[in-house]
């Protein structure tokens, strides 16, 4: 089948500035969605489609429209196609593909999370975020100087490098914890994260919130400072604690004004299940607490969004654009700081839930999104001990379609790696065995894409439990892109996925593309980022 509208590119830019609910869905792998996109495409491969389209567009007759290159008839077909299975009613495509969208002059964008990086130097440029060099915080270490480093990624980002003495503070976490670290309003306050976006939005936060301190982010985070010929400490577990009563109620006291300057609406919850249930509009519930507040128990429904997070990769929780946005936390602070963002980045409606954790419809553990188009294959699944046995006997292949940098980190001895969406043509490459034999991480994607590899003509079953089972038997791995039956353009890589120290020179260019990003969005011309002054009203 064809998706039932083709829209040129002059007119898929006119709904983007028209502001209207509209998901852009790129379903190319990430690594070829990386090297070139729309601002406001989200990333949606057809390989992991069914794990991803519920929770990103909940609402099945939102307009979608596919953008892909023009050469992706196929990919887009294909995706239309699952897409309306699924019975998504308004599916399109960008007409001509991306060449299109160059030809009439348009922007064309490359790397991840685009979106909220551009807004990071936007904020930046525009508020003169003050930042120091990481041979100044350097001099400043070693002399002494009152100061305290908070690092605001998560804290598996965290753990994996960071600048030694570092307190991992996760960006939503920054005005709420602040005041118990760093009570004395004469300690510098300086704010870091792998590179850019997330400092200066941390630091940004922390001035606009007006602590008393001085409060610098570091430029080029985490990723200058290796750059600069420093160590980074690795496996660290320093976190922020909770706020004390005292320091919550200051945290309080600031989101509050900044939620006045920046116009942070509150909703009640009986408001909030009538939009939840209103037809022809999307509502979004974001948990932006930390996860194991998360974890204990939150509103039902609600997405674990980390407020940092929430802010600096908009795209992996929400792909909607025009939807409504409702942020909960215990006590506003958290849902504030971050409502404030996002209003800035251009959300028309953004709002705090009122009393967030108060309503009696709560649930507890993790976000378990629904997978859909999940088949019931039980007689074809192999067990860990009859795959090992196939193996040995040379009567099996196995075919890991898990992400390429997984695979790299560990896979089952001699699996091949292979991408779903390209099955059942990349099999070609494998060794003709009597079996052949799927595994993924958890061993979901292979139920999914089982019928899509027996089109090749082979023999197929899936590993019960996948390569996890595989480690919890006790059997061995093997590292390394050793048997690839595919580009590892699933993913995009970051500068320091392969190498512990990084690699140099992917870190320059990283960086360069960061700062460079503004002036391409100025060229871009659709997105809404929003100036405030201090009184409140949007001056730009």
């Amino acid at each position: 089948m064809t998706p039932t509208r083709a829209i040129g590119p002059a007119a898929l830019r006119e709904l983007i500035i028209a502001g209207g609910e509209l998901a852009l869905l790129d379903p190319r792998e990430g690594g070829v969605f990386a090297a070139g996109h729309l601002l406001f495409a989200v990333s949606m491969p057809l390989s992991r489609l069914e794990f991803r389209i519920d929770g990103l567009v909940p609402r099945r007759d939102v307009a979608i429209v596919l953008c892909a290159d023009a050469g992706d008839h196929d990919l887009i077909t294909r995706s239309a196609s699952r897409l309306e299975a699924f019975g998504y009613t308004d599916v399109g495509f960008l007409e001509g593909g991306l060449a299109a969208w160059v030809e009439a002059g348009f922007e064309v964008f490359s790397g991840v999370n685009v979106p909220s990086k551009a807004f990071g130097e936007f904020i930046e440029a525009t508020y003169q975020t003050p930042h120091i060099s990481a041979i100044q915080l350097q001099v400043m270490v070693a002399g002494g100087e009152n100061l305290v480093i908070l690092d605001s990624r998560p804290l598996a980002e965290y753990r994996r490098m960071n600048i030694p003495g570092g307190i991992d503070v996760p960006g939503g976490e920054l005005v709420y914890r602040v005041h118990d670290i760093a009570p004395d309003p004469e300690t510098t306050v300086v704010v870091n994260c792998a590179g850019r976006t997330r400092s200066i939005i941390g630091a940004q936060s922390l001035i606009n919130a007006g602590i008393p301190n001085r409060v610098v982010a570091l430029e080029s985070g985490a990723m200058g400072w290796r750059l600069a010929g420093y160590g980074l400490e690795r496996g660290r577990e320093r976190s922020a604690p909770a706020p004390s009563v005292v320091g919550a109620a200051q945290a309080a006291v600031r989101a509050d004004a900044v939620a006045r300057r920046f116009g942070v609406p509150l909703v009640d919850h009986a408001t909030l299940a009538d939009w939840r249930a209103e037809p022809g509009r999307t509502t979004y519930l974001l948990d932006v607490r930390d996860i194991g507040e998360y974890l204990a128990g939150h509103p039902a429904g609600a997405v674990h969004a980390p407020g940092g997070q929430l802010v600096q990769a908009t795209d992996h929780y929400v792909a909607v654009r025009g939807a409504r946005l409702v942020l909960c936390d215990n006590d506003g602070v958290r849902a504030k700081m971050t409502a404030s963002w996002l209003i800035q980045m251009g959300w028309r409606e953004v709002h705090v839930l009122d009393g967030g954790m108060d309503g009696e419809d709560r649930e507890s553990g993790p976000y378990r999104p629904r997978i859909l188009g999940l088949p019931a294959i039980e007689a074809d699944l192999v067990s860990v001990q009859e795959l090992a046995a196939l193996l040995d006997a040379g009567e099996a292949v196995a075919a890991d379609l898990a992400d390429s940098l997984s695979y790299y980190k560990g896979h089952i001895p001699g699996a091949w790696f292979v991408i779903r969406s390209r099955l059942p043509g990349n099999l070609a490459k494998l060794p003709d065995t009597r079996q052949l034999v799927l595994t993924s991480t958890h061993g979901i994607l292979p139920r999914l894409a089982a019928a899509e590899a027996a089109a090749s003509g082979r023999r197929v079953k899936v590993l019960r439990g996948g390569t996890n089972a595989w480690i919890a038997a006790g059997l061995p791995l093997e590292s390394g892109f050793s048997h690839m039956a595919d580009k590892t353009d699933d993913r995009w890589y970051k500068p320091y996925d392969l190498e512990e120290e990084g690699d140099l020179a992917a870190m320059r260019a990283y960086l360069s593309w960061e700062v460079d990003l503004v002036g391409q969005i100025e060229r871009d011309g659709t997105a809404r980022f929003e100036v405030y002054a201090e009184g409140g009203h949007t001056v730009a």
